[in-house]
């Protein structure tokens, strides 16, 4: 909700849903699920104690009638197993079109709505304005790079399920982070897939805020993205998060679409 009115899931003129579609697939390949079944174009991912969303279904094809129905109860027996609710994300042009109606007559609630941004490699590189500090990158992420991503979005638990996240992906990472008098001050995270680069675990330290320091990882990336011959960057951002949409706008990126989640009502 924005100014007291709802924001809808939507897919923006100038991608198709082929784009929306395969940028998601990357992004679940980036932050792996620990469990994958495939039903048809379908992916019912689960990963114990890991981000939640790391746990939900991609439901991506086309899907009618009776096979819509058998899906979406084959995916409901799948987190049955796991002892969990089922919840899916609806991309707009990527899932069934009559699979978000399908899911609110099942009962299952909407909720998290996101957006989907890319841009050009090139114009990151361009565009985004650095504050000159000390930027370091490297392959994989050391406890200090973590320390700054959990200070930000971490709730305090514990830790393992996140380092072991990143232990599963099997396409090339880079960690980038922002140095202030020695110290880790912001940090971001790329991975390159199919000639996109998606860009994860953004996060500033609030004393470092407002001084380009997210810049300077967007930079750091974009730069070690385009020397692995990616031509586009995506990542997913909150819709009210309008500090980071005016970050990302700035330096050349813009919105593919919007999608939201359900998740099923356990009695």
């Amino acid at each position: 909700m924005r100014d007291g009115k709802v924001v809808e899931p939507r897919l923006v003129p100038g991608y198709g849903s082929e784009t929306a579609r395969r940028l998601q697939e990357r992004v679940a390949r980036a932050l792996p699920a620990e469990h994958v079944e495939r039903l048809g174009d379908w992916w019912l991912r689960h990963a114990p104690s890991a981000s939640w969303w790391t746990s939900t279904v991609l439901p991506h094809g086309v899907l009618g009638g009776d096979w819509l129905m058998r899906a979406v109860s084959a995916a409901e027996g799948f987190y049955v197993g796991f002892g969990r609710a089922a919840t899916f994300q609806i991309t707009p042009g990527a899932c069934p079109v009559e699979l978000d109606a399908l899911l609110a007559e099942r009962g299952y609630y909407r909720h998290t709505l996101m957006s989907l941004w890319a841009a050009a490699v090139d114009d990151v590189r361009a565009r985004a304005r650095t504050s000159g500090a000390r930027t370091q990158l490297v392959e994989s992420p050391a406890a200090g790079w973590f320390d700054v991503w959990h200070a930000v979005h971490g709730d305090g638990g514990d830790r393992r399920p996140e380092w072991e996240m990143l232990a599963r992906g099997q396409q090339p990472s880079a960690y980038a982070g922002v140095l202030d008098g020695g110290e880790l001050v912001a940090v971001g995270r790329a991975v390159v897939d199919s000639g996109w680069a998606g860009v994860f675990g953004m996060a500033t330290l609030p004393r470092a805020r407002g001084r380009g320091a997210a810049g300077d990882v967007l930079e750091s990336l974009a730069d070690w993205a385009s020397g692995l011959g990616a031509g586009g960057m995506y990542l997913r951002v909150d819709v009210d998060n309008t500090s980071a949409l005016r970050l990302y706008e700035r330096v050349g990126f813009t919105e593919v679409c919007r999608y939201h989640y359900r998740s099923e009502t356990l009695s």
